[in-house]
């Protein structure tokens, strides 16, 4: 989304999923604190702080960091993101330390399918749909209401949508909104999944999700989404046939293989632009 806006990697984007995480791993035990037990309200006020603090760090950085820069050579701008995102995780690890922490187990797992090596637990189904719904949602903002017509204005044509009387700086700070709460949102069920929290966790989750974003067309909300759904059973498949040792590569090889054969991706198009 946010390249899709200003036309630049926010590689800053993985660290606020990974602050989001950490954000959790305080939260739950100040909300069981406060009473707050039940496995669904504390999994919904769990979610609900991660995706406000992940907000909050997305417009800080893009009020010190970004909005400077918005008329700099976009190098400049990739730079500094590839800057803050080394900033805030050495931040985490001097302020929480480098040894990988557990995610609290908000929701207990239980098997609700197994046989024949195929095993479904809730997390799984939840972490579905979960997504299914996010994207959903996501996608009803951008193409059904003003705020996302406003948005898709703003990355046609920054300058003409300036003309047109967009509030082109609220319109770019809704964009981080969005983007930072999703982040949060997903940061949780990442923890849900798989536990293990580490200040370098979003270097690798974020290196998917730009192959994924690639694979399915960069800006394509959809492509997103189906890229991230092939690259997931990609890795799942590598794992079953006994090469876990390549589930990373595979991420790189599938986005090898899209930028020789179809630079744009699956959704994505060609446009001439002349300079």
């Amino acid at each position: 989304m946010v390249y899709g806006v200003l036309q630049f990697i926010n590689f800053a984007h993985s660290d606020i999923f990974m602050l989001g995480a950490f954000c959790a791993i305080f939260s739950v035990p100040i909300l069981k604190s406060y009473g707050i037990t039940n496995p669904t309200l504390l999994f919904v006020f769990t979610t609900l702080a991660s995706m406000l603090a992940c907000v909050a760090i997305s417009l800080t950085v893009e009020r010190i960091a970004y909005r400077p820069l918005r008329k700099a050579p976009r190098l400049n701008v990739l730079i500094t993101a590839i800057g803050v995102s080394l900033f805030l995780q050495n931040f985490v690890q001097v302020t929480v330390g480098a040894d990988p922490r557990f995610f609290p187990r908000v929701i207990e797992t239980q098997s609700l399918l197994g046989g024949e090596g195929l095993v479904v637990t809730n997390i799984q189904l939840m972490v579905l749909v979960v997504s299914a719904v996010l994207m959903l949602v996501l996608n009803f903002i951008v193409h059904h209401t003003k705020l996302g017509t406003a948005m898709r204005a703003v990355s046609y044509d920054i300058e003409i949508a300036n003309l047109m009387g967009i509030p082109t700086d609220a319109v770019i700070s809704f964009t981080f909104i969005i983007g930072s709460s999703l982040a949060g949102a997903a940061s949780i069920l990442y923890g849900l999944a798989y536990s293990k929290i580490e200040p370098l966790l979003g270097t690798l989750i974020g290196l998917k999700a730009f192959v994924a974003a690639v694979f399915g067309g960069i800006g394509s909300i959809m492509g997103a989404t189906i890229g991230g759904i092939v690259l997931g059973l990609a890795e799942a498949i590598t794992v079953y046939f006994g090469g876990s040792t390549y589930r990373d590569a595979i991420a790189f090889g599938i986005l090898i293989l899209i930028l020789l054969v179809k630079p744009a991706g699956l959704f994505g198009s060609t446009r001439r632009e002349k300079v």
